[in-house]
């Protein structure tokens, strides 16, 4: 059985057939870094953390 979640709307109400399969916490990610690489279907993505504590994606 896979772990469903709702995904909540920024008024707190989940928002109609939207669901995730599992989320994950960005320090279990990063591990201390600032920076993660991912790959997605054969390319290499940068993911990382900015001085604002925002996250930004790369190709």
């Amino acid at each position: 059985m896979k772990d469903k979640i709702t995904s909540p709307s920024p008024g707190g109400q989940p928002p109609p057939n939207q669901t995730v399969e599992k989320s994950y916490d960005s320090r279990d990610l990063f591990r201390g870094r600032q920076e993660i690489l991912i790959e997605h279907a054969g390319h290499a993505y940068r993911l990382r953390i900015t001085r604002q504590d925002k996250l930004i994606l790369t190709k």
